[in-house]
């Protein structure tokens, strides 16, 4: 399993668990409420068929509290341990009790005259772990239509037996843990989906990296065949950039630009002439100021095209130097972007120890004179301090390395820098 999927299994894992610890409380608490409710449901229905029955749900008379009384001792019994029967003004009219009520009865806060308008009920736990549900109910003389006036009042209270009270509880802790368990399932299911979708769009996105890689190295080779070369130098100096440019710190994006503008810096001189960019000899003054352009022509040609726009820092800026006496703006020290810094030092050093058509390679410690004259003046100080401890390991992987050599090098960059 690689870093990715532990990542999604485990955030996946914890999502769920959390979901489940949160819904699976509120699961048992609302089917404990419901299961509550059922039971006072029913107890308020039986109540009102008996007072109705009896005639006590108009409580006014001289015959009021005989109904009550008669109404209350028949209810007690059933449904309900105790009943309370009040008129409309709030003064008791009956009571009745079983012997469980008559033993809970004073542990049971008192109230003041009931004047509610809706029915309600309230759970109770007492102690030696009685558990009792009390039902407030205002009386009308018609029970669907809540308009009418209140003609009395009802409250019963109800202990409930251990096997009820055993029922609601299992009942809830069944919803609570199918509950839990759905969470958990939805997890279990969610982690292939999601790792499937992260696979295609991996793929999708390596697809998208390896055309843009191919386009760069397209590029890079119509380079090399404008200007007579097999292009293992575009390997090369992409290769000796991105290793001292880790050295110095640099990842992600600025990683990514500093490779493609090491690679394509010479983009421009697809746009010299052949008769300046291949003549034999030295080039004369005018000459080369056309082949400078390549600078500019470059710039041009990278900027814009997406992936390749961060490529522009090398490509404008590689041919400057530290003491400012480069082209094409004469950018001096820092100014000049630091890839473009890092890059003139593996250009410079990558040419002095390759062969050429014109010349043979030099030694590395002729070329490693030559940079060290030059820092200061042509190359930043802080890149050559990094460089000169890596030198010799550079040049001895490069040497006598042909250009598939050289592109399996830079290769392993790519991959480590590119997510390839």
């Amino acid at each position: 399993m690689n870093d990715f999927r532990k990542r999604t299994a485990i955030r996946i894992a914890s999502v769920s668990l959390f979901l489940a610890c949160m819904a699976s409380p509120i699961a048992w608490y609302v089917a404990r409420e419901n299961a509550e409710q059922s039971i006072v449901s029913l107890a308020i229905e039986e109540s009102g068929r008996m007072l109705h029955r009896y005639d006590a749900v108009i409580l006014d008379g001289p015959d009021a509290a005989a109904k009550a009384n008669d109404a209350a001792h028949t209810i007690s019994g059933g449904m309900f341990d105790i009943v309370e029967i009040y008129d409309s003004h709030g003064d008791k009219l009956a009571g009745a009790h079983t012997p469980e009520g008559k033993d809970i009865e004073s542990s049971l806060p008192h109230h003041g005259r009931p004047n509610y308008t809706e029915a309600f009920y309230l759970g109770r736990k007492l102690a030696n772990d009685v558990w009792v549900l009390r039902v407030f109910v205002p009386l009308r003389d018609s029970a669907t239509d809540l308009t009418r006036p209140i003609s009395g009042y009802f409250e019963g209270v109800r202990v409930m037996p251990p096997w009820q009270r055993s029922q609601i509880v299992t009942s809830a802790w069944t919803v609570a843990l199918m509950v839990g368990l759905a969470a958990l399932l939805c997890g279990a299911v969610l982690y292939p989906v999601v790792v499937s979708l992260a696979d295609d769009n991996e793929r999708k996105a390596r697809e998208v990296l390896d055309s843009h890689i191919s386009m760069m190295e397209a590029l890079g080779r119509a380079i090399a065949k404008r200007d007579s070369d097999t292009g293992v130098h575009n390997y090369r100096v992409a290769w000796i950039a991105a290793s001292v440019a880790e050295q110095m710190g640099l990842k992600g994006a600025a990683m990514q630009a500093l490779i493609a503008g090491s690679f394509l810096h010479d983009v421009g001189k697809i746009a010299i002439p052949d008769a300046i960019l291949l003549k034999p000899g030295k080039l004369d003054e005018a000459e080369m100021d056309v082949m400078r352009t390549h600078v500019s022509q470059g710039k041009e040609i990278v900027t814009g095209m997406g992936w390749l726009d961060g490529a522009n820092a090398v490509v404008a800026s590689h041919h400057e130097k530290w003491n400012g006496q480069g082209y094409p703006q004469q950018l001096q020290g820092e100014a000049i972007p630091l890839s473009a810094r890092i890059f003139a030092v593996a250009d410079v050093f990558d040419a002095l120890c390759s062969k050429r058509p014109y010349k043979e390679p030099m030694s590395f410690e002729t070329a490693m004179a030559i940079l060290e004259k030059d820092t200061g003046s042509h190359f930043d100080p802080a890149v050559m301090a990094v460089f000169r401890p890596m030198a010799r390991d550079i040049y001895e992987r490069l040497a006598n390395s042909d250009e598939n050599k050289a592109r399996e090098l830079l290769e392993e960059r790519v991959r480590q820098h590119f997510d390839y």
